[in-house]
């Protein structure tokens, strides 16, 4: 099956490639940005290339992921976006999602996110599409929030990363609820 290229009025999403490990890099490279993400920041372009490889193996598995490179319209890499866990019974998965610092403020996040949901709903046949977000990370809740996800609960230290147990917030949006976002 040939990889899904979504297109919004600002963006381009297509398949991540190891031609974007630069650009992944300089993103989970940056440790203030990966305190949301429950990894430790990458020490080199090597690291990047690897978790691409792994992204693109994870299309694959029993309980498939679709990442997405997120693109300008100029063709500059500004994140990633992606439906993960995909339990086909259940029709439902997660999202998971990252911006580089450069691209903050713009709603390019929303406007990807919009078409991945999309996407899942239409094509996917899901019912339901979950996020967990660390509480403190107020501009991914923000984003969800404005797509239309409800707060379900906080998962306590349901995460562990730099040393610490986490709490994270369970958000989800039915099928039924989507559209109007």
């Amino acid at each position: 099956m040939s990889f899904p290229r979504l297109k919004t009025a600002r963006l381009f999403l297509r398949e991540l490639a190891l031609a974007d490990a630069a650009a992944l890099f300089d993103l989970y490279a940056d440790r203030k940005r990966m305190r949301w993400h429950g990894i430790e920041p990458f020490p080199d372009i090597a690291a990047a290339e690897e978790r691409i490889r792994k992204l693109l193996e994870m299309r694959l598995t029993p309980n498939p992921a679709t990442p997405w490179a997120i693109e300008l319209s100029s063709g500059t890499f500004i994140g990633s976006c992606g439906l993960f866990a995909w339990n086909r019974n259940w029709r439902k998965c997660s999202v998971g999602y990252e911006l580089t610092r450069a691209a903050e403020g713009h709603g390019y996040m929303h406007e990807a996110l919009h078409a991945v949901i999309s996407y899942g709903f239409r094509e996917l046949a899901l019912n339901r599409i979950e996020a967990q977000v660390h509480p403190n990370n107020k501009r991914s809740i923000a984003v969800l929030t404005r797509l239309g996800f409800l707060e379900e609960g906080r998962l306590r230290q349901a995460a562990y990363w730099s040393g610490a147990y986490q709490d994270m917030l369970q958000f989800s949006v039915l099928k039924s609820e989507w559209g109007h976002a």
